[in-house]
């Protein structure tokens, strides 16, 4: 049950995050469309109809990285150098909370998950709050309930979806819960998530997942992967015990319902592609270019 003005938002985190997004999208999208090519600055710049100093500035700003490192970042050689010792990544990473100890620019949460019975009941009986929200990435849909964060998705514009249809796709995963128009409430939070000042030990944010219990230890296993790092799906598997079950964890991986905070961008292919990734794939390269070069920055720089 729907309650409230869907495209209710509040004040912007970021007044120009939106604007922005839109010009790093873009100029994401074709730099993964021409990355071959190793596209000078000028072309990138007329392409995006900005001055190259500009356009420079712009992506440093929003990235850390310059156009041509962003463009050795998402190639199939950089993300196979992401998975060199994947699977030892998982074996050491803490049990929960931070991803690796040694990051400064890891975000901390703490979680806990629902029952087998209220994942069956489809959140009967649950109240959710949502609002949206600019972020680095895109306008941003987040859902609470009382209890924690428990959905985080984007509105995908590599697939031209509205407002309505990213709320939609959220509603179809807990059917039966009262959603709420309340982003006073989920504001917070986004301010939380998305700021890197705000990542705090002694502050973690708190999730709810809500899922089968196989897909709740998938996506503990997610929590566990250091940002600057991927693992592959069967490395996955192999972490919990279940070697052939490679297939399901992609799946279960897929249903992740907490983007950005969970995270499974940080999830690739065992060839080193990126494989898919439910919020489109030009935000996916998006994220892993974004934390590559934070954890390429001098440490004390946010």
């Amino acid at each position: 049950m729907l309650h409230g003005p869907i495209l209710d938002t509040v004040k912007p985190l970021c007044p120009d995050g939106a604007r922005d997004y839109d010009l790093i999208r873009r100029a994401i999208a074709f730099l993964s469309e021409t990355w071959a090519e190793q596209p000078a600055l000028d072309r990138l710049a007329a392409h995006l109809g900005l001055s190259p100093a500009h356009c420079q500035k712009l992506f440093k700003r929003w990235c850390g990285l310059s156009p041509k490192e962003f463009v050795q970042a998402i190639t199939v050689d950089h993300a196979r150098a992401l998975l060199e010792g994947s699977a030892s990544v998982l074996d050491a990473a803490h049990e929960v909370g931070l991803s690796g100890s040694g990051r400064l620019h890891d975000l901390f949460v703490s979680h806990e998950a629902m029952t087998p019975g209220d994942y069956k009941r489809r959140g009967e009986g649950i109240d959710m709050m949502y609002g949206f929200h600019p972020s680095p990435f895109g306008d941003a849909l987040l859902i609470a309930t009382d209890r924690g964060v428990a959905g985080l998705a984007f509105v995908n514009e590599d697939a031209r979806q509205s407002r309505e249809e990213a709320l939609a796709d959220m509603v179809r995963r807990w059917p039966r819960a009262r959603f709420m128009s309340a982003p006073e409430k989920t504001g917070p939070h986004a301010r939380q998530i998305f700021n890197v000042a705000a990542w705090s030990r002694d502050r973690p944010v708190r999730l709810v997942m809500i899922g089968t219990d196989f897909e709740v230890r998938v996506w503990e296993a997610l929590l566990k992967i250091p940002m600057g790092c991927a693992v592959s799906y069967s490395d996955i598997a192999r972490h919990l015990g279940q070697p052939t079950a490679s297939r399901a964890v992609g799946t279960a991986v897929g249903r992740n319902p907490i983007s950005f905070v969970v995270p499974c961008h940080r999830v690739l292919r065992g060839d080193g592609n990126l494989g898919g990734y439910h919020w489109g794939l030009t935000r996916k390269r998006a994220l892993i270019g974004w934390e590559t070069g934070r954890v390429a920055r001098p440490s004390g720089r946010a």
